[in-house]
Order: C-alpha cells, then structure tokens, then sequence
C-alpha cells in the first residue's frame, strides 16, 4: 500500500512538473511551484528527484533503462548487430506509445535557456556504457573494441535521426498502425553499411 502511495505521489509529481513546464516554459517554473501543484512537501519532491532537471530527465533515463534491459534479453547467439537492432526497435515501440510526452519533452527542452543537456536526445551518454555491455554479453573481458563503440556510436546517430523526424513528424499522437514508423526505422539502419549484420 505504501508502494503503490509512494509510486502514485511520483507520477503526480511528474505530470504537474511537465504540465507547469509546458504552460509556463521550464526556466519559469519552480520547485515551489511544482509543489504546490501537485500538493506536496519540498522534502516529498526532493526525495523523488534531486534536482528540477532530474525530473525533466525522467523519459531520456527511462528509455536507457529500457535500452539496457533488452540488451541484456538479447539471445546469446545474436550478433552485436542484431542484438542492437532489436534494443533500437523496442525502444522505436516504446517512443510511439509515449509519442506525447516525448514531443512534450522535446518542446521543452529545445525551449529552454539554462538547461545543461542542450541535446532532446541525451542518449550518447550511454554510448559507452552499451558498447561495454556488447562486450560482455560476447565474453569479451578486455572491454569494447573500438569497432563495437563505432557500431554503438553510428547506431544511435541513426536511432537520434529517426527519433527527430518521427517527433517532427504532422503524424498524429495517436496511431491505429506504427508499421511505417517502424519501417523508416529498418530504412535509417539499412542506409548504412556498418549498421548491417556484423560479426
């Protein structure tokens, strides 16, 4: 019960930071403010988010762990490659389910003029910590080679693009059929030979 008290006052938390953030622009809003519309105590909000910028990381970290746990799904025997494809791809089924609070996100962020992550997509700093967790899924205990780092790099620089022309996309936020989503996505990684099945 106190659980579920606990998840509940986050998520309320959460939805009155993004709302305030995109009423009044995220440099405008405080903690104080953040509080009050969600009817909590500062200490409440500071023990679920350090920081106002921790919560407005909430979707980047969320899609890293959701990166990190498909890699870690991937059968033993699929290659880097393929094991990096199905990670982008979740992520890709994920992104058009939460399609509106991403394009929210991306709005405030590219609003804002004090945020330290320029960037919609902060996704490159996981990069290393990906290609360390190809090596060890392949047995490689020396660490990431710097061609497995360039398939991590080259494959989220396809991913990032897709993710942008998906979110500036006139498509609406609801969809009956994601197929040609998903489909731009197989043609962004098909374009480019390193993102091919490789050994």
């Amino acid at each position: 019960m106190r659980e579920r008290k606990s998840a509940q006052a986050r998520a309320a938390t959460l939805e009155a930071g993004f709302r305030l953030f995109d009423e009044r622009g995220y440099d405008q809003v405080t903690v104080a403010d953040i509080c009050a519309a969600a009817d909590i105590g500062r200490r409440t909000f500071f023990h679920y988010f350090p920081t106002k910028e921790d919560l407005l990381g909430v979707p980047a970290r969320e899609m890293g762990e959701r990166l990190t746990a498909t890699l870690e799904g991937a059968p033993p025997e699929a290659t880097d490659s393929q094991a990096l494809r199905a990670a982008m791809t979740e992520l890709a089924t994920y992104t058009l389910t939460h399609r509106s609070q991403l394009e929210l996100y991306r709005r405030i962020i590219t609003t804002s003029t004090t945020l330290r992550h320029p960037a919609f997509w902060h996704l490159p700093a996981h990069e290393l910590r990906v290609a360390q967790q190809l090596s060890s899924r392949q047995g490689r205990a020396a660490g990431p080679t710097l061609e497995t780092r360039l398939l991590v790099v080259r494959t989220v620089a396809a991913f990032r693009l897709w993710l942008e022309v998906t979110l500036e996309g006139d498509a609406p936020d609801a969809r009956a059929d994601d197929a040609p989503a998903l489909r731009l996505l197989d043609e962004i990684f098909d374009a480019d030979p390193w993102l091919v099945d490789r050994r």
